[in-house]
């Protein structure tokens, strides 16, 4: 703990701001494209979407409190910066969410960034299919094995209602897929 309060002291420090931030797009920039990917299907999107998490991550770093870990605000960020970016998407289109995410989905089989085989390709359609926050849920705990306390404090919601959520995109998807 005392060395996390040290890294977000350099990090809110004008003098070791830029290393400190360094070093925190190298630890979480991976972990975070690929959250925010499952969530906007898109490689370029998910770019767009990262960018803006970390831009909106250095401009907000002084109002962290740390009351959560780093990890966790940033997560959240990013939570939000993929949703708005697909709110965004499906609006200019006059789409659902939900059905722009099924359109990204059905372009994933000539997607260079996918290699899926078919029954990969046939989980991430069941999985487009999910309502969004169920499909969120789904893929934190499927996807990053995240302990629901954690999704708790990201998605600021009760554990209760995610492991219902979680429950019931499992029985949707096994549906789906055994169709």
């Amino acid at each position: 703990m005392e060395q996390h309060n040290h890294f977000i002291e350099a990090l809110k420090s004008p003098d070791t701001r830029e290393t400190a931030f360094k070093k925190l797009l190298a630890d979480y920039k991976e972990r975070l494209y690929w959250h925010i990917r499952k969530i906007v299907i898109d490689h370029d999107d998910a770019d767009d979407a990262l960018q803006n998490t970390f831009i909106k991550v250095f401009e907000k770093i002084d109002t962290f409190k740390g009351n959560s870990g780093i990890y966790t605000w940033m997560y959240r960020i990013a939570t939000n910066e993929a949703l708005n970016l697909l709110g965004k998407k499906s609006k200019q289109l006059g789409v659902s969410n939900e059905e722009w995410i099924e359109k990204q989905t059905e372009k994933l089989e000539s997607d260079v960034y996918f290699e899926g085989y078919v029954i990969e390709l046939k989980l991430q359609r069941a999985i487009a299919k999910l309502p969004e926050k169920q499909r969120l849920v789904f893929n934190m705990r499927y996807f990053e094995e995240m302990k629901y306390e954690k999704m708790a404090e990201i998605l600021e919601t009760s554990v209760g209602g995610l492991k219902a959520s979680y429950h019931h995109a499992v029985s949707k998807i096994k549906s789906r897929i055994n169709e």
